[in-house]
């Protein structure tokens, strides 16, 4: 049977396939993917009747939950482009990509986290008006009401795999963020590579805490389980002692995300007693990942989680998933790499750059199947990511081994110059990663008179580590014992958190204006 070409293909394909088992559990609250079909399809009739669909941009505002995923699935049954914003963003903020989108309806989960964002963006200039966009401006909870109203039926007849099925927004990191738009046939080959590599199948239980308005979340969540038939459990916020329990509780077998979910797991008081063992397959990636993390996650209760199978991956916004580590490759490979390129996809690492300690690294470059089509109304932006001969250029140092398994290193623009030698931080990250009583640390540069620039550690204390046991000489000295000179922290902060985005990925710009 061939494969589904568009996403409402691939939901109508799992409601025969799968049928009666259930497609999400969320509390109370079971859906199957029959259900979840005629939910769908309902959902749908609603952005129609309200002259939302065929091709029109839809902004959807929450964070995740069983209507959030059918809301998100019915813009693409209705013909429309699922634009989906950061649950935790102000009204201002997703007004700029209303306007941006030119967006024909807006869905907002209001109420999310005790705010009024009808309010908010009400406030910010967005209004229903029928003569311009958007033309729906509507919680959640009434185009829930609305659909229950309808009767359901089949739509997206001009869709195909070239279609324009998602604009997933960069995360803004190092400017404003740019949307990047990608077909159908690229989100679901993404999807089915992940889950294929995975090994994802039909009776696994998958904890969804990656965000849905992220590509971790929506497209290596959603889609992933429209094509594999596993049960999705969406989380809305993290909580390390809640999730345990949804996990011992329910017996999760799947629980990708960002590495300091299992940080904080690892070193959570609540930790011990807690049965995780129904956990077989983990996989990380959205950052630089620590060695000693993978190694933890790896080990035996209760020093570790105790995870069957730990991969590890690297993808982005732009191209989602680019490189995995494989089932049975070597806890070397697995620990120290993100893999090697998923088929339909190449990496070659561009003007390798001798650092400090002589070994070569590069920025690294992407081309394939799944690198996005370009950046919405940017084609500056698109020419300059991605070059005339198809490569993206990715911002991210790194470099590749023999057979072909791809180590990141830092982000370029993260890399800062010590006495005219090259530093990036992640290096000085992962060492100091393995110092007791670290929890977590970030490696910036600040201006220095004689040497141009020099290291500032961010670093979290462990539970149960004090300022005694862990001060900054000691966090030097450990450093110094590990690395050379001019990679040596200057300086050390200690904090209670590091500031991240809900991708899993440390906000450098705020650590840099916090050190000004």
């Amino acid at each position: 049977m061939a494969a589904p070409q568009t996403i409402p293909e691939a939901l109508r394909r799992a409601a025969e396939t799968f049928g009666d088992r259930p497609a999400y559990i969320e509390g109370d609250r079971t859906v199957t993917y029959t259900e979840l079909l005629d939910r769908v399809e309902r959902t749908a009739e609603v952005f129609i009747n309200n002259g939302a669909c065929c091709g029109d941009r839809i902004v959807l505002w929450g964070p995740n939950s069983i209507d959030w995923a059918v809301t998100a699935l019915a813009v693409t049954v209705a013909g429309g482009v699922l634009v989906p914003v950061n649950s935790r963003y102000v009204g201002h903020e997703v007004a700029d990509v209303v306007r941006r989108t030119g967006a024909a309806a807006v869905v907002v989960h209001d109420g999310f986290l005790g705010r009024d964002q009808l309010a908010e963006l009400r406030e910010a200039g967005v209004e229903q008006t029928p003569s311009s966009t958007p033309r729906l401006l509507s919680s959640l909870r009434d185009v829930v009401a609305a659909a229950d109203r309808c009767e359901g039926q089949a739509h997206d007849g001009s869709l195909g795999p070239d279609s324009v099925a998602d604009i997933l927004f960069t995360s803004g990191t190092t400017g404003r963020s740019k949307g990047a738009m990608s077909s159908h046939a690229q989100t679901l080959g993404a999807a089915a590579a992940w889950a294929e590599l995975g090994g994802v199948r039909a009776d696994d239980r998958y904890l969804v805490v990656n965000p849905f308005f992220h590509s971790f979340g929506y497209k290596i969540g959603i889609i992933v389980g429209l094509l594999t038939g596993a049960t999705l459990y969406p989380v809305a916020t993290f909580d390390v002692a809640e999730t345990m329990r949804l996990i011992e509780r329910e017996r999760i077998t799947v629980f990708p995300g960002a590495p300091t979910l299992y940080q904080s797991m690892i070193s959570s008081p609540d930790r011990a007693g807690i049965d995780l063992s129904s956990l077989r397959l983990a996989v990380t990636g959205a950052a630089v990942v620590p060695v000693v993390l993978i190694e933890r996650m790896r080990a035996a209760a209760p020093e570790g989680l105790d995870i069957d199978q730990v991969v590890t991956a690297f993808g982005m916004t732009e191209a989602v998933v680019v490189t995995m580590c494989r089932e049975g490759d070597s806890a070397e490979t697995v620990a120290g790499t993100c893999g090697r390129a998923i088929p339909g996809m190449e990496t070659r690492i561009d003007a390798p750059q001798r650092s400090g300690d002589g070994s070569n690294e590069g920025e690294l470059l992407v081309r394939g199947e799944f690198v996005m089509q370009g950046y919405l109304d940017d084609p500056e932006a698109t020419a300059q990511a991605i070059d005339a001969d198809g490569w993206l250029h990715t911002g991210d140092v790194g470099r590749l081994d023999a057979r072909g398994n791809l180590t990141i290193t830092d982000r370029v623009k993260d890399m800062y110059i010590c006495g005219g030698f090259n530093v990036y931080p992640a290096e000085i990250e992962q060492a100091l990663a393995r110092l007791d009583g670290v929890a977590d640390v970030a490696v910036i540069g600040v201006p220095d008179e004689r040497m141009g620039e020099v290291g500032a550690a961010y670093v979290v204390r462990s539970p149960g580590a004090t300022g005694e046991a862990l001060d900054e000489s000691a966090v030097r000295a450990f450093a110094q014992e590990r690395l050379a000179n001019f990679k040596v922290p200057r300086a050390v902060r200690f904090v209670e958190a590091l500031p991240r985005n809900l991708g899993g990925k440390v906000l450098k710009t705020d650590l840099r204006e916090q050190w000004n």
